[in-house]
């Protein structure tokens, strides 16, 4: 058996997320079904993490073992070949036997758009979370600094039952001004559900005034969701990156 590893880009509008459940359609749902096609027997991807529905993904990776003569190229081009279009692998080769897309896994990066303008972004609007009142970037950008380091989040998890640690650590905890987009950038070492929406509504009813910038300690000490802002809509974030150290 040989260990492949893919990275994959997609746009997550019209799937259910990245893990198959039931029937509903998904990223890993669609790759599995090309790859047994290829191959003529089941297989089965792992990603090294699970995007909610509508989410997106510039470099979600995930890795699966099976009996081929193929070389990474071929497989590449035969998913390429035979994948919708808002779905593609950029790159793929054979990894160590050991390697796991999510337990390999030493950390990664999720940024999430707003679109601060009373006029709509036609063509990057499937990518971006549109609001047009005032938001003050730099107030939310001092609050972000409140989240860097290790902290036990669950107050900003969405799974009010998660009974494993919900202690994570964020090496980075972004917010820039572009223009009429505000973007939101978090690096750390996992995520919880829902994790990086509620981070970015809990930032954006800061900058909308709707939270004073230094309430973020007050939160995480509160271990309480019903504590921290809104789960923001999913077509903003994009999952950018996943980090390993070899």
């Amino acid at each position: 058996m040989r260990n492949f590893c893919i990275t994959v880009a997609y746009d997550g509008s019209r799937y259910h997320g990245w893990q198959r459940i039931g029937n509903g359609q998904s990223i890993q749902g669609k790759i599995e079904d090309v790859l047994t096609e290829m191959l003529g027997h089941k297989v089965e991807i792992h990603g090294a993490g699970r995007t909610d529905a509508g989410v997106h993904a510039r470099a979600q990776v995930a890795h699966f073992k099976v009996q081929t003569d193929r070389t990474p190229d071929e497989i590449r081009a035969y998913l390429n070949r035979y994948l919708p279009e808002d779905i593609a692998v950029t790159a793929c080769q054979q990894a160590d036997d050991r390697f796991h897309a999510r337990l390999s896994a030493a950390g990664k990066r999720y940024v999430y758009r707003i679109w601060n303008s009373a006029t709509p972004n036609v063509f990057e609007r499937k990518y971006l979370c549109r609001l047009d009142g005032p938001l003050d970037a730099a107030a939310m950008q001092r609050a972000a600094a409140d989240l860097i380091g290790t902290h036990d989040f669950r107050a900003f998890c969405g799974n009010r039952r998660m009974k494993k640690s919900t202690v994570r650590t964020l090496h980075t905890a972004r917010v820039q001004r572009l223009g009429d987009e505000v973007r939101l950038t978090f690096e750390g070492t996992g995520f919880l559900q829902n994790m990086v929406r509620i981070l970015a509504g809990t930032l954006t009813e800061i900058g909308q005034g709707k939270r004073p910038a230094d309430d973020i300690p007050r939160i995480l000490r509160s271990l309480d969701r019903t504590q921290a802002g809104i789960t923001m809509p999913p077509q903003g974030l994009i999952l950018e990156a996943v980090f390993y150290t070899h």
